[in-house]
């Protein structure tokens, strides 16, 4: 269980480092290590402490929690309401969906909560903020 959860950590560290456009030099340079390190960790050859975990949420800006979405009971459960497929797993993986975050996360406040309310809009308010 434990190997799970080191790859499901470094699953979730490669995705969001690769959604904010840095290199693993980037993060390392950012977090005191060396780029090996961070290759390790995202392999899971290596374990996170969770004094890392921290200075990887605080580096990469977001919650700790981010790192450990989708383990546990609550992921059985949306996998079998057909909240979790492997198609919707893929749209975070693409370039597309990438760029647009970049493009997102690149206007300030005020743009990006008309953008937000504009997709929402689009796609019928069904969009979960």
């Amino acid at each position: 269980m434990s190997d799970e959860i080191d790859e499901h950590l470094g699953r979730r560290l490669r995705r969001r480092r690769r959604l904010l456009g840095l290199t693993q030099h980037q993060l390392a340079d950012a977090c005191g290590v060396r780029f090996q390190q961070i290759q390790k960790y995202e392999c899971a050859a290596n374990r996170m402490s969770a004094a890392r975990v921290w200075q990887l949420s605080q580096v990469l800006d977001v919650p700790i929690s981010y790192f450990y979405e989708g383990l546990g009971p609550q992921r059985e459960l949306r996998a079998r309401e057909g909240g979790e497929t492997p198609g919707h797993r893929e749209v975070y993986t693409r370039k597309e969906t990438r760029d647009l975050i970049r493009a997102y996360y690149s206007l300030s406040e005020r743009p990006r909560r008309r953008l937000l309310d504009l997709a929402k809009s689009l796609n019928g308010g069904d969009v979960e903020a």
